[in-house]
């Protein structure tokens, strides 16, 4: 038996981890703290380092981790003004865990793969 202890409240009222899969549940969130990682970035910076975003996604995802608190926008005064993107601190507790699922990634989603073509083979019509 994997756990005896009394099964905890996974509502959306009061289960905290979901607010948190909220937070990094788009791919984009995680794809951009990821390019952020590397250090202190321009939107089109941002942009290029992740293929496929477009600018409207882009745009609202940063617009949305600033709100959360995880990446700070510094505009600096110049012509024409320049934008720069980091992360906070509170950004830097959640990229501890965001690397361990890359790292799991890394290892373990060929295993994944394999038990999708598996799947897909037993499963195929007649």
């Amino acid at each position: 038996m994997r756990n005896e202890t009394i099964k905890s409240d996974i509502s959306d009222s009061a289960c905290g981890y979901r607010r948190v899969l909220e937070i990094i549940s788009s791919k984009w969130t995680v794809l951009v703290l990821h390019a952020l990682d590397e250090g202190s970035k321009r939107y089109g910076e941002i942009g290029k380092r992740i293929e496929g975003v477009s600018q409207k996604m882009l745009t609202q995802t940063l617009r949305q981790l600033e709100r959360d608190g995880l990446v700070k926008r510094e505009v600096h005064p110049s012509v024409p003004p320049t934008v720069e993107y980091e992360l906070t601190p509170l950004s830097e507790t959640l990229m501890l865990h965001i690397r361990q699922f890359k790292q799991w990634t890394n290892e373990h989603y060929p295993h994944v793969q394999r038990a999708r073509e598996e799947y897909d083979r037993m499963n195929e019509p007649d």
